[in-house]
């Protein structure tokens, strides 16, 4: 009898979600990178294909702009919020009140800093430390271990931007002649990445004096061989380029002997939360704390076979 109950139980909630249409609100960052916007096209087709109604607020990269959109998010009612947090720190008072009403939080490409893991549902990312380590190993064999390098930081304060510097200086620290000789933040931004590339060559002879940029993301990268080729020297040669994310335009720049390696970041973060959040809502599934998405290392000698399969999706 029990039994029989609980199976009735379990029909009703199931054919009460097969009549709901799930709402989720999306605080994404915004726009600064080709990735990003990447990450937002797939965040919609893969809502379309699950029936879920998608809204998104694009937060300027602004952490004022997206606490307000998650209390937006929270006053509709709506059935879980998706957060790309644009810093770390900061979460913790808007995720209360959001917990508070029972609505499911994920993080999405992005982790936050707080001693209360139960304000969100779960992370879906990838190993940002892993990112930094696997490009630092290769450009270690790339230069037999010795190299001048100029480091092209993310959004200071960004999980991304700490990680994978972390990631990086733990794969060269055993490799005394790999330094990094000059590190500033580009603010994850095609522009950002060509203005502190363009100091960083005055400062160093010329660019003379710089083996390689290590960028924390490709759209930083782009911008490093704009300033580069204006210096009057050969990116991916007389200056050597790698980077994070595995954007079509790096691709590219691979393909052309301009670029050297990059570690293409996922843009289908939202496609796993979605999963998760389906299941929650359907059987009650708690998902992992962390969905990990996964880091592939890609070089010049495929860069043109898989600009071709990336063209249309950034």
């Amino acid at each position: 009898m029990a039994a029989a109950t609980l199976s009735l139980a379990a029909f009703a909630a199931t054919a009460a979600y097969a009549d709901e249409t799930l709402i989720v609100g999306f605080s994404q960052i915004g726009s600064e990178s080709g990735w990003r916007a990447a990450e937002t096209k797939v965040a919609k087709s893969e809502a379309e294909k699950r029936g879920i109604d998608l809204k998104i607020s694009d937060a300027q990269q602004k952490q004022e702009n997206q606490i307000k959109a998650i209390r937006a998010f929270a006053a509709q009612g709506v059935s879980a919020i998706f957060i790309a947090p644009v810093v770390a720190t900061g979460w913790d008072s808007v995720l209360r009140e959001v917990k508070d009403t029972n609505i499911p939080v994920f993080l999405l490409d992005r982790d936050i800093e707080t001693s209360d893991k139960s304000l969100y549902v779960a992370a879906v990312t990838s190993d940002t430390v892993l990112e930094g380590r696997m490009i630092g190993d290769y450009l270690t064999k790339l230069t037999n271990g010795k190299c001048a390098i100029v480091e092209l930081q993310g959004t200071v304060g960004s999980s991304p931007a700490i990680n994978r510097k972390k990631g990086f200086e733990e794969a060269i620290a055993s490799h005394p002649d790999m330094k990094i000789i000059r590190s500033q933040s580009g603010d994850f931004t095609r522009s950002g990445g060509k203005q502190v590339m363009e100091s960083f060559i005055k400062a160093e002879n010329g660019g003379k004096s710089i083996c390689a940029v290590y960028a924390h993301n490709d759209d930083m990268a782009i911008g490093a061989i704009q300033a580069i080729k204006e210096a009057g020297l050969k990116p991916g040669k007389d200056i050597l380029v790698v980077s994070i994310d595995g954007v079509p335009d790096i691709f590219k720049a691979m393909a052309a002997g301009e670029a050297n390696g990059t570690v293409e970041l996922s843009p289908n973060m939202a496609g796993p939360a979605y999963d998760a959040l389906i299941a929650l809502k359907k059987s009650g599934t708690t998902p992992p704390k962390w969905i990990q998405t996964p880091s592939t290392l890609f070089t010049p000698d495929t860069a043109e076979a898989e600009y071709q399969k990336r063209k249309d999706l950034y």
